[in-house]
């Protein structure tokens, strides 16, 4: 699909920086923004892939962070104010899986057995999840309510996922990391709001990303439903993420909204 996509609103004159930007949603929600006349950071650890959406889009620049490291994500944020004087919109989509789980748990449906995953989980496997998923939105929360609280606005959105609340067997730590990211985030938009920031977090399911291409076949099938919309596009879930950015969304304030295709309600 293209950069163009259903008209939210004007976002001409706006700063916006979004992490997660190299790729999949980030990427999406980047060229979104752009279109919509937003000037964009796209902000990846990837600085290849950064450089790479960056040239699509007028007037962008691209930026290399690690969210898991606090003081990469201060600095992002800093030199952002000394360049444009301040941020407008936030939109965090930066995110890791766990491949070798997700194999453990294809494996077992492939042999018709419960999956064995907690047991065989190692230390390093579950901080790498927690550092980015769930520490990585913490630093990138409160660099922006730094950024923004002196401005006294400012709108921020967390890409949180269905996971934290239909749990695979198998996946406690990313399901936690999720989980624990969304209950930040409506924590943060409690406290947010009295400095007129708002917080809100987009919760997609299965989506046609870079991840979802690393997923093993057997876990795909599991996640189609023909009584169900098929795996979303990284721009419909974009549209969800600027809709939570822009005017129109200003009564919502520590929202999670669900963008699964119907697969479940909570």
């Amino acid at each position: 699909m293209d950069g163009e996509g259903p008209a939210h609103e004007d976002f001409t004159g706006r700063v916006a920086l979004v992490t997660g930007a190299g790729s999949g949603i980030g990427a999406a929600v980047a060229r979104r923004l752009a279109t919509q006349g937003a000037v964009v950071l796209v902000a990846d650890i990837d600085a290849a892939a950064a450089r790479a959406v960056t040239k699509e889009l007028p007037g962008a620049r691209p930026v290399t962070v690690d969210v898991g490291d606090g003081g990469q994500v201060d600095r992002v944020f800093d030199e952002a104010v000394r360049e444009y004087g301040r941020l407008d919109v936030v939109v965090h989509a930066a995110g890791v899986d766990d491949p070798g789980a997700k194999q453990w748990i294809a494996e077992a449906l492939l042999t018709d057995r419960p999956p064995e995953v907690t047991t065989r989980l190692g230390e390093a496997a579950w901080r790498r999840v927690m550092r980015v998923n769930l520490d990585g939105t913490f630093h990138v929360l409160r660099a922006a309510l730094r950024t923004m609280v002196p401005n006294r606005s400012g709108a921020v959105v967390t890409v949180g996922s269905s996971s934290a609340f239909d749990t695979q067997a198998g996946y406690p730590h990313y399901a936690a990391s999720k989980a624990g990211a969304h209950a930040l985030s409506q924590s943060v938009a409690k406290e947010a709001i009295a400095f007129g920031i708002r917080v809100n977090t987009v919760a997609p399911g299965p989506t046609e990303t870079g991840m979802a291409a690393r997923t093993p076949e057997a876990l795909r099938r599991g996640f189609a439903d023909p009584r169900v919309r098929p795996y979303a596009t990284p721009e419909e879930i974009a549209d969800v993420a600027l809709f939570l950015a822009g005017d129109a969304a200003a009564n919502l304030v520590g929202a999670v909204l669900l963008a699964n295709g119907g697969r479940f309600t909570v």
